[in-house]
């Protein structure tokens, strides 16, 4: 089985390419919409990803004192 490439063997060959062929791997790279599963499946999402507020809704009830 082919062994998995870590980011250090892949930025070599990142940098190696054409400035218009760089351009195209970061359209293609941007433009991958949905594409985040598979890697979510190898590395889950840190801790910091995603907001942690305590009080998810708090946002929600502010400026609504003046409604009635």
């Amino acid at each position: 089985m082919a062994r998995a490439l870590t980011a250090d063997d892949i930025i070599p060959l990142i940098a190696a390419l054409s400035r218009k062929e760089r351009t195209r791997l970061l359209r293609l790279i941007a433009f991958s919409k949905g594409a985040d599963g598979p890697l979510y499946e190898c590395e889950p999402p840190s801790p910091d990803e995603f907001s942690a507020d305590d009080e998810l809704l708090a946002w929600d009830a502010e400026g609504w004192e003046h409604v009635e």
